[in-house]
Formats: C-alpha cells, sequence, structure tokens
C-alpha cells in the first residue's frame, strides 16, 4: 500500500508531492533566490478561492509578488500569494483571470497533486490572512521562513506563530453480529440531506482514540469495544485534518442527539449499495467516501 492511501485509493488532498525545504527556507536570501528564479510558478488565491480561466487554475511566474514559499517541485519553486486584500475585479485583472472558484468544486477536474497543493496553499494563506497580530501582546507579526511562521515585532514579547491546524475525528462503526452493518447519520448541518459517518473535532486533553469514542457516546448513545485507525486527510477548510477510523460495537440500539446528529440509522452492506445507487457515498474529495468504500469491498 502506498503511503497516503487506504485500499480504496489515494487520498485527497494528501501526497502534495513538493519538497517543502524545511532545511533551508529559514535562509531569507536562498528564499529569495528562489522568488527570482525565472522557472518559479505562483498560485493565486482570492478569498479562498482559486483565480481560474476557463475553470481552470490560474498559474504565473512567481517574480515581483509578495507571496509565500510552498516548496519545491523537483527543483521548480512553487509560490502562493493571497489578493484578497483587492477587490475581486482588481485581482481578476491582475492575473489575467475570469473568476473564482473552490478548490472542493475543482477537485473533480484536477490532478492529485495540483489540487493537494492548492488546497495546501489555501490553508495556508488563510492562516496569514488572519494572523496579523501577535495573539499574546497584540503588537503586528510579520512573515518568516519563508512564511510558515510570523514572528511578533515587539522585541519583548518575540512570540513566535506558527499555523493552527484543527484535528477532527471521522469513524465507521461496524456491527459484531451476522450480517456485519455500519452505522451512518442524519447530519443537521449537512447540504444534501444524506446519511454519512459520525464525526467531531478533538478537544484539548484527549487522545484521538478518546475522541473517537466520546463522540460516537454523545452523538448516537452508544460505546465501542474497538477502535483502529485507518488513515488520515488533510482538510484545510479551513485548517482540519481529518483521522480516519474504523470502530466495533455490541451496542444496536442508538439514540441520535437531535442537535447535531437529526437520525441515525444502520445500514448493511447490500442496503448501504442500494443507498449509494441513489446518491453519492460521501464527498468526493472526502476520506468518508474512500472508508465506506472500503467497507462495501470487504467480504
Amino acid at each position: 500500500m502506498t503511503p497516503n492511501a487506504i485500499a480504496a485509493g489515494p487520498i485527497p488532498y494528501a501526497g502534495v508531492g513538493l519538497d517543502r525545504a524545511g532545511d533551508r527556507r529559514a535562509d531569507p536570501a536562498w528564499v529569495a533566490a528562489q522568488a527570482a528564479d525565472p522557472r518559479a510558478i505562483l498560485r493565486p488565491l482570492w478569498n479562498d478561492e482559486c483565480l481560474v480561466t476557463g475553470g481552470v487554475p490560474v498559474v504565473l511566474p512567481a517574480t515581483s509578488w509578495d507571496a509565500v514559499l510552498l516548496g519545491l517541485d523537483g527543483d521548480v519553486p512553487v509560490f502562493a500569494v493571497d489578493l484578497s486584500h483587492l477587490s475581486k475585479g482588481d485581482a481578476l485583472a491582475r492575473t489575467g483571470a475570469d473568476g473564482t472558484a473552490d478548490i472542493r468544486m475543482l477537485y473533480a477536474d484536477l490532478p492529485g497533486t495540483e489540487a493537494a497543493t492548492l488546497a495546501y496553499a489555501r490553508g495556508l494563506l488563510r492562516w496569514h490572512r488572519f494572523q496579523q497580530f501577535c495573539g499574546r501582546c497584540g503588537s503586528p507579526a510579520e512573515a518568516r521562513n519563508g512564511g510558515h511562521f510570523r514572528a511578533c515585532t515587539n522585541q519583548d514579547c518575540a512570540q513566535l506563530l506558527f499555523p493552527r491546524i484543527e484535528p477532527a475525528v471521522i469513524t465507521l462503526i461496524e456491527t459484531t453480529r451476522e450480517p456485519r452493518r455500519c452505522l451512518l447519520a442524519r447530519h443537521r448541518a449537512s447540504k444534501t440531506g444524506g446519511f454519512s459517518l459520525l464525526a467531531g473535532f478533538v478537544e484539548i486533553g484527549e487522545s484521538l482514540e478518546d475522541a473517537v469514542r466520546r463522540e460516537i457516546d454523545e452523538e448516537a448513545g452508544i460505546s465501542l469495544t474497538t477502535v483502529t485507525y485507518v488513515g488520515s486527510q488533510p482538510w484545510p477548510f479551513p485548517a482540519g485534518i481529518m483521522v480516519g477510523f474504523r470502530a466495533v460495537t455490541e451496542d444496536e440500539v442508538t439514540t441520535a442527539d437531535g442537535d447535531e446528529i437529526l437520525e441515525t440509522r444502520w445500514f448493511t452492506r447490500d442496503e448501504l449499495r442500494e443507498y449509494g445507487d441513489s446518491r453519492p457515498l460521501g464527498r468526493v474529495d472526502s476520506i468518508d467516501r474512500l472508508i465506506l468504500t472500503e467497507w462495501l469491498a470487504e467480504k
């Protein structure tokens, strides 16, 4: 099995494939030399969306931009720039784009490594936009390390500020009794109203496995006998990482919390296939689809 993959396929937004140059980007002169490289390319974004031409993300030369370094594609430097300070019209004019588009809406038509690079750029640029000041003393903070952290400009503080990552867990729960069934839920926040895996954010002081057990107890009212890691997915929308698990329960009577979860339902494999014939099983760009697809393929 290849890295960033489970049996059902590669995990969306993983495997960005860039050398992030962590051992070199601390040198401002080296970063400047990469920006001056005539081969260097730039990925422009505006308010978290890609600037596109004909529905294809724009790629520009990296010179003359105040950009962050994403890394090296082979020996080609790759940068990203946030144009959110401009009006949409000005951003389009400056980049030659004819519109903007959400990366998640473009995903199905993009090569996996390009989607991963754009998602990486989106998360890093958004963090910079919302971390202009030190959270400790309130002084302005400036980008350092090629844009991979910010530093407070108050010398009495000098706090280093790193991008925030918000971990979440997503879990397929399976019964022990035959025929095996998995538990899905209708979430209040769902735009489609369909069934999907249960998920939730990790709290301070929790292990990932503890978070799985708590979330399932809170949302469905059942306890788990085993919890097993299956894979993780970058989800910089805006700053998450989704950690996938499989779990087993002997409880088959569930109680939806009525707050986040409107309804829970057990599916056999045949029932889940039938359900999947009428609507997608999870988002095309999400790990939940891979986990469900893998469960369906098992005997």
